[in-house]
């Protein structure tokens, strides 16, 4: 298969409008073609493209920044000469003399399919930002690595936020360039946004149900996303953000565990198990020992457990829905400990004035089912399925694949 970084640099036909005009790429370390080379040196050593600037989503265009919430600063780049701007340090909307840089601006960036990850919400503020300036965006298509599923609560009108770009459940099942041609509709933008598509990409193929396993290799789109697996948990256990519970930074397996250092897994465990079995399938929940090196509880040994999703004896991927596994392991703690200091209150993606799970759920609905003793799950799967159910039908008309 293709993507469309590899169809550009190969096609010059797809190339053509991009003759005599200012080109800027806005890309991370996963932006790289086939062969591991990336994007702007590809399209540097081309020779037909015409470079004037380069952008930086959050954790740079280098991937420099290992913790979450550290911005980047801008940067002339040493090989080709040419300014990178970080959209997420002073501004993470793109200024007018950043736009003044270029005529078209390539998106070459590696998502992982859950509108939480901020690239989706800095796709979105370069498209408004084009749209008021005639710029033209191009998005150089890449794979859904989660595949199609969707799952979650959508955010609700007033929520938007960094991690929160439109009303969207958690785990949105579009590539990036499918979410382009959606946000420019819902956001009705008059905008020059073309994709240039993915070539044989079969979203519901196994083992990789997304990700083309054992034909593309997997680069970090940010310093905390090792894995497929990672990326495959991430919709659930991006919650763990919002918690005082560990979701693993500090450890080599991030964001496929968590843990404290108080926690009873066993009893845990078990809580989960008769509250709702049915959401624990598509995966194998194993107890845990770590101690991270940094960030929440580092230097203690947290009592924790691992979701594994990375074979096919325990990963079925129609049934893992790691939202709400996690929404779970909420719920049967709270059971257990109705006084455990659950939600954590600091100032998470430039918001102050709400807690950070609500900031990532795009609502505080989870967190007060969570939170109400008389809550069960059947009424979190009810909300859940009808925005499942409303979102699906409503991404059909944006699809390309």
């Amino acid at each position: 298969m293709k993507f469309g970084i590899d169809r550009l640099l190969e096609e010059p036909q797809l190339r053509k409008p991009l003759a005599g005009r200012r080109v800027a790429l806005l890309a991370h370390p996963a932006s790289v073609t086939r062969n591991l080379v990336h994007s702007l040196d590809a399209l540097a050593a081309l020779g037909d493209v015409r470079l004037t600037a380069a952008f930086g989503p959050q954790h740079g265009l280098r991937g420099d920044k290992q913790d979450n919430m550290v911005e980047s600063s801008d940067f002339i780049d040493p090989v080709h000469g040419i300014p990178v701007f970080s959209l997420y340090g002073e501004v993470r909307r793109p200024t007018q003399s950043m736009m003044d840089s270029f005529d078209v601006l390539l998106v070459d960036l590696q998502d992982v399919g859950c509108r939480v990850y901020t690239f989706v919400t800095t796709l979105r503020y370069v498209l408004e930002e084009a749209a008021k300036r005639r710029k033209t965006v191009w998005v150089l298509d890449r794979p859904n690595p989660i595949g199609r599923p969707a799952e979650g609560l959508s955010l609700l009108p007033g929520c938007e936020s960094f991690v929160g770009p439109g009303p969207m459940p958690m785990r949105h099942g579009l590539t990036l360039g499918e979410l382009a041609r959606w946000l420019v509709a819902a956001l009705k933008l008059d905008v020059d946004c073309q994709v240039i598509a993915l070539e044989g990409w079969e979203p519901d193929a196994a083992p990789g149900y997304g990700w083309p396993l054992g034909r593309r290799t997997w680069v970090n789109p940010s310093p905390n996303a090792p894995t497929l697996w990672m990326a495959r948990c991430y919709p659930g256990t991006v919650m763990l953000e919002g918690t005082t519970l560990s979701e693993g930074r500090g450890t080599t397996r991030p964001l496929e565990l968590f843990g404290a250092p108080d926690l009873d897994v066993r009893a845990l465990l078990a809580a989960m198990r008769e509250l709702a079995p049915a959401w624990m399938r598509g995966c194998r929940a194993r107890p845990c020992w770590f101690e991270p090196t940094f960030h929440k509880h580092a230097g203690k040994l947290c009592a924790g457990m691992q979701f594994h999703v990375e074979d096919t004896v325990y990963y079925e991927h129609e049934a893992f829905r790691p939202w709400r596994i996690m929404a779970l392991v909420f719920k049967a703690l709270r059971r257990l400990a109705p006084d455990y200091p659950l939600w954590r209150d600091f100032p998470y993606e430039y918001e102050r004035d709400r807690l950070a799970i609500d900031v990532i759920n795009g609502s505080d609905l989870l967190r007060r089912w969570v939170d109400d003793p008389a809550a069960r799950p059947g009424d979190l799967d009810a909300l859940a399925a009808k925005d499942e159910a409303a979102w699906s039908a409503e991404r059909q008309a944006y699809l390309l694949y």
